[in-house]
């Protein structure tokens, strides 16, 4: 019996041994591999939208995982109700592990995200996203994945067919949505939104808010609205030219319940002119690849204004600054920052990247060579407008169009949101 119970002993002694030198080098360091490391769930948030843009998301995050089986990714693409999601997290303190700062990296976000100045992409940041993710501190607030210039995109073979000259003034659009409609009978409608998604209008507001309003020197009132004193007179203006464009049957018909994805779709059957910012072409050349889509700057709106991209990050990873595995979190993002995912990523979503050392071949990059000499103007609401502003946007302008407020009934709303929000910043 005694023999019996020294050689158990002996043999469970032994096994430790082994077990401890195959676990661990001769100064006792952990071994093992990412086959054995900790399971580990990271959450993500993006305010992606369309379904192109989604699937590039997805297709590297299946890559990220194939390299790192311990590392799952929980993500969420909440569109429409992405703003209003973050701030009910917020809220509660409670941001996912990776999330979207959308253009509010510092002033909205701040607060939430880890400093990412530690990284290694941050040496290749491009210089003109400095100023929008990073501080006078030096700290870094979010990755960005891609960087937008924004402007109109318009049908090349439509504006070719009936012989319009690509607008170089706000007018010269008003005349070219005239002439679509015109000498379509109808058929071609020559301005789509996908108004059931308030934020599409809103973002017509928000554009042609800096040509009104900034980047003319006789009518640039940057201080005033940074200042929170701005009177919004001249910002009607927007409001009766939107209502205007509906009366005289520039804009869909269904423009309050058109949705999102029907514009691809219409789009390649030829059967729209033109739609506010940069639209994905893939999707579109999967149904018609014989459609040629062009992309102009915002034009100007008073007599000798400047054209002008609005722009900025586009999408964009921020790490949580409460987030219980930011190591992982880190390791995502700088998976995506190696060139060649960079470049995937760049080149799935027809925008530039937001990396100096990355060459993306895109569709509009003839486009953007000949309006390189076009300033890039940052988002007006992200600017010059006190957090919350883009709701009423918005909202506003659903309301416009469905005949529930005028034009200087939207100007009262904004300027009384606008001093509201501004008091409580």
């Amino acid at each position: 019996m005694k023999k019996y119970v020294k050689g158990f002993l002996f043999a469970v002694l032994i096994t430790l041994v082994l077990a401890g030198c195959g676990n661990g080098d001769e100064n006792g360091n952990d071994q093992a591999g990412d086959s054995e490391a900790e399971a580990v769930e990271l959450t993500l948030f993006s305010s992606v939208t369309n379904e192109s843009d989604q699937a590039i998301f997805e297709e590297v995050i299946e890559r990220f995982e194939e390299e790192n089986d311990h590392i799952q990714i929980d993500y969420n693409f909440p569109t429409s109700e992405y703003e209003s999601m973050m701030r009910v997290r917020m809220g509660a303190d409670d941001m996912p592990d990776l999330f979207d700062t959308h253009g509010w990296a510092v002033n909205r976000y701040g607060d939430y995200t880890m400093d990412l100045r530690d990284m290694d992409w941050v040496d290749n940041l491009d210089p003109s996203l400095e100023p929008i993710i990073t501080d006078d501190d030096g700290k870094v607030y979010a990755y960005p994945m891609n960087q937008a210039n924004d402007g109109l995109t318009y049908n090349v073979g439509i504006l070719e067919e009936y012989d319009i000259d690509v607008p170089e003034t706000f007018d010269e659009l008003m005349d070219a949505l005239r002439e679509i409609r015109d000498q379509s009978d109808g058929e071609v409608t020559p301005l789509w939104f996908p108004g059931s998604d308030r934020y599409s209008l809103g973002y017509f507001l928000d554009i042609m808010s800096t040509p009104l309003l900034v980047t003319h020197e006789d009518h640039d009132y940057s201080e005033e609205l940074k200042a929170g004193e701005y009177g919004w007179d001249e910002y009607t203006y927007l409001p009766e030219k939107l209502l205007q464009m509906q009366e005289e049957d520039l804009l869909n018909v269904d423009v309050l319940t058109a949705q999102t994805h029907e514009q691809t779709q219409l789009f390649a059957q030829d059967k729209i002119g033109f739609v506010m910012g940069t639209l994905p072409v893939d999707s579109i050349h999967e149904l018609n690849e014989d459609i040629e889509l062009g992309i102009m700057p915002v034009p100007p709106i008073h007599d000798g204004g400047e054209k002008s991209w609005i722009g900025g990050e586009r999408f964009t990873l921020a790490v949580a600054q409460n987030s219980d595995h930011p190591e992982e979190a880190k390791q995502f993002i700088e998976f995506l920052a190696q060139p060649d995912i960079a470049q995937k990523v760049a080149e799935g979503t027809n925008l530039p990247s937001g990396l100096e050392n990355v060459s993306a071949e895109i569709y509009y990059q003839d486009f953007y060579e000949e309006y390189d000499d076009v300033i890039v103007e940052p988002y007006f609401d992200r600017e010059f407008l006190p957090s919350g502003m883009w709701d009423v946007y918005g909202e506003t302008a659903q309301e416009l169009l469905s005949g529930r407020m005028t034009p200087e009934e939207v100007t009262e709303q904004m300027a009384a949101e606008y001093n509201r929000l501004y008091d409580e910043e």
